[in-house]
């Protein structure tokens, strides 16, 4: 039984909690889910909408402006009217707000960050100081973290900023399909869920490899660079720096561009000695993997079977040997792989080993080619000409983007196929600059005619049900390379993909 002075105690502890509305309780939770959704997903975009209160027409970067003004307006109220102490909430109202105000922080910080990140890649492979950083842990403790969760903010705001600026800068376009590539990116940097993430998986991402498939050219390699520098880097209380560079912790290899008898030392590195020529110790790019990097290998459908065998034990033991050396060494970086070869056959010929493919598989993303993308968007020739020519000559790009424009519609029509994707274009507008024509390539356009045939068959209305199937159950198989995938995008059972894809011509992947 409760005396006088239990009551009285009781009754002031009442007095001294916070309450938030329901009002406010209902807001603070779309805010909480915001922080929590895919930047580039659109659920994010309605949320986005939902939190500034408005309906009307206007840019993603407008709307994330208006959305984030509005949180701030939210917030400041709390702390005029001393409701801001979030200690005196109970353990509901308290995360949410914890998390509101966590969101509110980072974005006040986006431009010094983005700031920082520019320095960092001017400076290179050395970790600058962080002159923020005490600021803005200081800012963080305020609510109520211990100094080890400080860091770890500061590691995933730094984290999400570089992961946000790589895949949308490397990786310009308004076709759905990009849409599409720049939401898988993400989840595969943070997963489906970064609250996932952040309370579970911020340092346990080594084990989550990743498959990029696609044709030559598509920008299979920028979309590798964005995972790999996107990686959590712990910040060093110590030194006041990140524990090292971006720029440092993603190392690619090409692996069809070393024989066999070189491409064991380039991977594992070799012992002084271990062969003739062997004059010096030498490290390979397992070796130079930073405990928070990630090595991309490249043309992975290239490697002979020794290969994969030596590659998937390294994978699942974490472990490799250099070549003339009985020491194991530790790997603990993330790997990514890519090919534009079909899997599916190689495996079935024998040629790449089942068990290694499932080690790589942990996420498959498939990078859209060239024509797919213009097919989608009849902009997206014009974004990504925009984009490159401000790689090349800098902001001041309109006179040369109309130039390469009217080049490109003389030249090639409006159907050309670029059957060389992204990296086709970029040679392309280089061409222009010098000659003013670009002709195509004539020699690799032979990918391009199933979808003329495709296209002419449908225009023309002169297919039937089951041409219409065959012509583009192999048109997607040449795009993704497996069956599986056919069978998701077109909803027909592996079996029936199969059937249509071999009426193409046996193999149905060029």
């Amino acid at each position: 039984m409760l005396t006088f002075n239990d009551n009285a105690m009781y009754i002031l502890c009442m007095k001294n909690t916070l309450l938030l509305t329901p009002a406010e309780r209902d807001y603070f939770k779309t805010v909480a889910q915001a922080a929590f959704t895919n930047p580039f997903s659109p659920a994010r975009i309605e949320l986005d909408r939902k939190i500034a209160g408005t309906d009307a027409a206007m840019s993603w970067d407008d709307l994330v402006e208006l959305a984030i003004s509005r949180i701030a307006e939210r917030i400041a109220s709390l702390k005029k009217a001393g409701r801001d102490d979030l200690e005196r909430y109970g353990e509901d109202d308290r995360e949410l707000l914890r998390t509101a105000f966590l969101f509110d922080i980072y974005h006040r910080y986006r431009q010094i960050f983005d700031d920082f990140i520019l320095k960092q890649l001017a400076s290179g492979d050395a970790p600058i100081p962080v002159p923020f950083a005490k600021e803005l842990l200081s800012v963080i403790a305020a609510l109520g973290l211990d100094e080890s969760g400080c860091h770890r903010y500061l590691g995933i705001f730094y984290q999400i900023r570089r992961a946000f600026y790589f895949i949308e800068t490397a990786l310009t376009g308004l076709s759905s399909s990009m849409h599409g590539l720049r939401l898988q990116l993400w989840n595969n940097i943070f997963t489906c869920n970064i609250n996932w993430y952040e309370q579970h998986l911020w340092n346990r991402m080594e084990d989550f490899s990743t498959l990029l498939l696609g044709e030559t050219g598509t920008g299979k390699g920028a979309a590798a660079a964005a995972i790999g520098r996107s990686g959590f880097i712990p910040f060093d209380g110590r030194s006041g720096r990140f524990s090292e560079s971006f720029t440092r912790n993603f190392i690619a290899i090409n692996l069809s561009q070393y024989p066999e008898s070189l491409l064991e030392s380039e991977l594992f590195g070799h012992k002084k000695g271990a062969f003739t020529g062997a004059i010096e110790n030498h490290e390979g790019i397992f070796s130079r993997c930073t405990p928070h990097g990630s090595i991309f290998l490249d043309e992975i459908g290239d490697v002979s079977v020794p290969v994969q065998i030596k590659l998937l034990q390294v994978i699942q033991e974490r472990t490799f040997t250099p070549v003339g050396s009985h020491e194991r060494q530790r790997f603990q970086g993330r790997v990514i792989a890519a090919t534009n070869r079909p899997l599916d056959d190689l495996r079935r010929a024998g040629q790449f080993r089942d068990d290694f493919y499932y080690r790589l598989c942990s996420d498959i993303i498939v990078v859209p080619p060239l024509r797919q993308r213009i097919q989608e968007e009849p902009r997206e020739l014009e974004a990504l000409l925009g984009s490159i020519l401000r790689r090349m000559i800098g902001e001041d790009a309109a006179t040369h983007a109309r130039l390469v424009r009217e080049a490109l519609g003389r030249d090639l029509g409006s159907h050309y196929a670029w059957p060389g994707n992204v990296r086709e274009l970029e040679q392309a507008v280089r061409r222009i600059i010098i000659t003013r024509h670009y002709r195509g390539d004539t020699a690799a356009s032979a990918p391009s005619e199933p979808t003329d045939r495709l296209l002419a068959g449908i225009e023309a209305g002169s297919m039937d049900a089951q041409q219409l199937m065959t012509e583009y159950c192999g048109l997607l198989y040449r795009r993704f390379g497996t069956y599986e995938d056919v069978a998701r995008t077109t909803g027909l059972d592996r079996r029936t993909v199969k059937k249509y894809v071999l009426l193409t011509g046996g193999k149905g992947a060029a």
